[in-house]
């Protein structure tokens, strides 16, 4: 068998991964030559989000919100790039806030978080509204959030492909685990997936430069990672 190469001329030495700084490493999972139809996510590695939406890769995108201020999140940056738009980051701001106040009067009773639809033509947006009275989500928030997602999106057609946010390392709207810390990645794409989600998941970019750990390319992990962490490897 022919030897495989990445790169044209000396491209492979120049591109050593022990000399690269940010990287990952993908551990292969599964067989290619077998194929199945399964529920799973997709986790894009390396992959900028805003420029994938904006090529149009991407009818659905899931983000957080909040009535307060969202002039450090993903949505505010959308806003602002996406032209045909007739939405800004203020009418946004406040017609989250206006929704909260008729919840509070009308479905007190409720639970949140609750999902907005923000429609900019070529893009939709499906914002989670932060819970009132935090600065933060928790994972139980993300799981009944994206549980209301794939209802969303369920026989939707139209609504698909979809993509997700992270939602770890957030400015505007931060996720926190139990202990009031920001939780593994693993424990944000189970409450995903348990939600009913089977869409894109972008990592935050800081996680570009764990090259120390294997990470998979889609969710559920392989039950051998579970099995290792038992010991048997």
């Amino acid at each position: 068998m022919d030897e495989l190469k990445v790169y044209d001329e000396d491209g492979d030495l120049l591109m050593d991964a022990a000399k690269v700084a940010k990287k990952v490493v993908v551990v292969p999972a599964g067989d290619p030559r077998s194929a199945a139809v399964s529920d799973r996510l997709r986790i894009v590695w390396g992959q900028h989000l805003l420029s994938d939406l904006l090529d149009g890769r991407y009818r659905t995108v899931v983000c957080g919100i909040n009535d307060d201020d969202n002039g450090r999140g993903v949505l505010g940056e959308l806003l602002k790039l996406i032209p045909t738009s007739q939405w800004t980051l203020e009418s946004a701001t406040s017609y989250a806030k206006m929704f909260r106040n008729a919840v509070a009067m009308h479905a007190a009773e409720d639970r949140e978080p609750y999902v907005l639809k923000f429609d900019l033509d070529r893009l939709l947006i499906l914002a989670l509204l932060r819970p009132a009275g935090r600065d933060h989500f928790t994972l139980e928030d993300l799981f009944r959030g994206f549980r209301t997602v794939a209802k969303m999106l369920q026989g939707r057609r139209d609504r698909q492909p979809a993509a997700t946010v992270s939602f770890l390392g957030a400015k505007s709207n931060r996720l926190i685990d139990h202990r009031g810390e920001s939780p593994s990645f693993e424990s944000v794409l189970d409450a995903m997936y348990k939600g009913g989600f089977t869409g894109d998941v972008y990592p935050p970019p800081g996680m570009w430069e764990l090259g120390t750990t294997g990470v998979y390319p889609t969710f559920p992990f392989p039950e051998s990672l579970d099995r290792m962490r038992q010991g048997n490897c």
